[in-house]
């Protein structure tokens, strides 16, 4: 690991408290959602087997948020290393987000008012590494 991502990770970790990996190669949202008729002859939209199985990893690694269910608005500072150039920061990012909102680590991904995001290339170790910032609760 790079001496400038280690100054980084160890900045949030100083400046957040608990940060958490996850491993494995994020599924962008993008490419993964399908159109399937819904009965009245209209379409919806469903998840596939790609983005369930990464939503089902995640759940199993998130240990430190899991069940959290953090109901304030708050920030997420998060490093993405995906395993080759071709994958999208901003698409990693939703699926982040809807992956939090799935093991109860947010209770709405709308409550997100700031992202703090890096894209890093590690062909052998794809992961993701973040922490929740939840901002004070305002008096006035």
């Amino acid at each position: 690991m790079s001496r400038k991502m280690n100054f980084a990770l160890r900045s949030l970790k100083n400046m957040l408290g608990e940060k958490e990996t996850i491993i494995g190669q994020v599924v962008g949202k993008a490419n993964n959602y399908m159109a399937v008729p819904d009965g009245s002859g209209g379409r919806r939209i469903i998840k596939n087997d790609a983005i369930r199985q990464y939503e089902r990893s995640f759940k199993r690694q998130c240990r430190i948020y899991r069940d959290k269910l953090i109901d304030r608005a708050f920030r997420l500072h998060i490093v993405v290393y995906h395993g080759s150039s071709r994958y999208d920061l901003d698409n990693s990012i939703k699926t982040i987000l809807d992956c939090l909102q799935y093991s109860n680590a947010i209770k709405d991904d709308n409550l997100c008012m700031g992202i703090n995001a890096e894209k890093r290339i590690d062909k052998r170790n794809p992961r993701v590494v973040y922490a929740i910032e939840e901002f004070e609760p305002r008096l006035f």
